[in-house]
């Protein structure tokens, strides 16, 4: 039986080297063609929104460390989801964990409200030019229905349904719940001004369809109810929505976010009795469904796709409801940030550039998705942000480690550099296209190698990236041909941006000073320049003919490429 096993084991191994040598066999390069007049509507910064779990990292040193990179790589205001902005503890934190005391009770049940963490939390973001995507959530101890136990003290590893403890629950007193959502909006009008409030989102709770609510879809609903009566009571012209549900496209979430939806377009108002809800906008989550097959870590982006897909033809079927807002609360390659590598082994693709070339991918797909369907997709909330003194390239779906940037940053860095309008990319001779990609995810003989394209009156944008859900890098790049028409100019200064196994990468730079656990402070300062977004190729200035010209890029396996063309 292990002779055999061993035998299966090289023959599919030797096969797998086979199909990634067939992979790279292209016949000659993969031509890619853009036409700058044809345009598909804005470039909006869909990407330009992030969220974790810990909300007191945020002001700590890493974490104002990293929220200052990411304010900095956007021209327009991002906007910042975490978790646990109500929870109960003197702001403690810890995997998966964190707290305000933002409300308590006396001896008698008199209410008590301390906004000290959460101004804390809130100042960090708006001193950086930054915006709360505030989630209104989860139960303070003492409204909880079942407050024991109240704290969890999960780790990778363990099980993950452990962390649902008494925050998760509805609470005991909807009014005691409602006045502390009333006077957390009246406070910030007070702190930070009416018109900076106004431009903020406020959503209630996170993925009330598994088990962050310990409720019924009946209890949410009338939590929302409250919550949002209590948010417009404060603030008439805030913004509220939800319901955060996780995978539109499995039947019970479905199921809640149709309910949520009906009750909210013609059901009865738990608090005036009334038809209906307030709604802004519209909120679900979506994830990919990484594994290791013999050895390779293989992505999953169809199943991320499809639950993106779902979710806006869920929104469109709704006539009253198509053309909100939807903001993808949650947008990732699978479902546990603070899961490490180590424990979970097919979280092997965070450190590298799989990372970075998944989500130039998937974020592409996202707007052709949106435009498929007809809905006004907003924005996409990546949930990966730090984690405090853990150990370096740990494996957690993180955008820096100890401080240092990692590859995937640099590709929100190059859509920071994609403005105005989308232009269309010509993908008829393409192996893959959106529809192709959400519905068999990348597991063909050739890669996905595609492009996004932006315009401005004075410049082109153009995103390149050569991925595969399969993680294997030892196969050949490819040669990428990209014709771009109708340039409104002679001459053009062409930059090229790259993220490569060597180019913005601090991973392989700390993988080649031997993955030190103590790094010294030159070999940090050598890791943090690693980290930057890098040009490939020095600037360059380049006659254009009739409007025409044609570039070629060798792109390896998992890279990714920006060209800009400034006239």
């Amino acid at each position: 039986m292990l002779i055999n096993k061993f035998i299966f084991k090289a023959i599919f191994v030797l096969g797998f080297f086979f199909f990634q040598f067939e992979a790279s066999a292209q016949d000659g390069p993969v031509e890619i063609q853009i036409d700058a007049n044809e345009e598909l509507g804005p470039m909006k910064p869909i990407w330009a929104w992030w969220g974790y779990d810990e909300p007191n990292y945020t002001y700590m040193k890493d974490g104002k460390k990293l929220l200052s990179e990411i304010a900095s790589l956007s021209p327009v205001p991002v906007f910042v989801r975490a978790h646990s902005l109500l929870v109960t503890g003197e702001g403690t934190h810890a995997l998966k964990w964190g707290s305000t005391n933002a409300y308590t009770e006396d001896e008698h049940g008199n209410p008590i409200y301390d906004w000290t963490i959460v101004d804390k939390i809130f100042d960090t973001y708006i001193e950086r030019g930054m915006k709360p995507f505030a989630q209104i959530g989860f139960m303070p101890k003492a409204l909880s229905s079942k407050p024991e136990p109240y704290r969890h003290y999960w780790k990778p590893g363990a099980a993950y349904n452990n962390i649902y403890t008494g925050w998760a629950y509805p609470p005991k007193d909807y009014k005691k719940w409602a006045e502390l959502v009333y006077q957390w909006v009246k406070h910030s009008i007070e702190r930070y001004g009416k018109e900076d409030v106004e431009s903020w989102y406020w959503e209630l709770w996170n993925e009330p369809n598994i088990g962050y609510w310990q409720g019924t879809t009946e209890e949410y609903i009338k939590l929302y109810d409250y919550t949002a009566d209590a948010v417009k009571r404060a603030l008439p012209t805030a913004k509220m929505g939800g319901p955060e549900v996780t995978g539109p496209a499995w039947d019970k979430s479905e199921e809640f976010l149709r309910t949520f939806l009906d009750h909210v377009k013609s059901g009865k108002n738990y608090v005036t009795g009334k038809t209906g809800s307030p709604l802004d906008f519209i909120t679900f989550h979506a994830k990919g469904s990484p594994k290791v097959v013999d050895g390779f870590v293989q992505m999953n982006m169809g199943a991320q796709l499809r639950d993106i897909s779902k979710g806006f033809e869920i929104v469109a079927s709704y006539p009253e409801f198509k053309h909100l807002p939807i903001i993808i609360g949650e947008s990732d390659p699978e479902g546990c940030a603070a899961c490490s590598e180590a424990d979970y082994p097919h979280n092997a693709y965070r450190n590298g550039t799989m990372y970075a070339s998944y989500t130039a991918a998937s974020f592409s797909r996202k707007y052709e998705l949106a435009d498929h369907y007809g809905v006004n997709l907003l924005g996409a909330v990546t949930w990966g942000f730090e984690f405090e003194n853990q150990p370096w390239y740990a494996g957690f779906r993180d955008m820096a480690t100890n401080g240092v940037d990692k590859p995937v940053l640099n590709v929100f860095r190059m859509f920071g550099l994609m403005e105005g309008q989308r232009i269309k990319v010509n993908q008829e001779n393409l192996d893959y296209n959106f529809i192709k990609v959400r519905d068999e995810s990348v597991r063909g003989v050739n890669p996905d190698i595609n492009a996004i394209a932006s315009k401005t009156n004075n410049s082109i944008a153009i995103m390149v990236w050569n991925y595969h859900d399969i993680n294997d890098l030892d196969v050949p790049a490819s040669t990428v041909k990209l014709t771009i028409d109708n340039i409104p100019a002679n001459k053009v200064l062409i930059n090229h941006f790259r993220v490569d196994q060597e180019l913005s990468n601090s991973y392989t730079l700390w993988k080649k000073m031997g993955s030190p656990q103590n790094p010294s402070p030159e070999q940090i300062q050598s890791l943090e320049k690693a980290g930057h977004l890098h040009l490939f190729t020095s600037p360059e200035w380049k006659n254009i003919g009739k409007g025409k010209t044609t570039l070629e890029v060798e792109l390896p396996r998992q890279a990714i490429s920006l060209i800009t063309l400034s006239y």
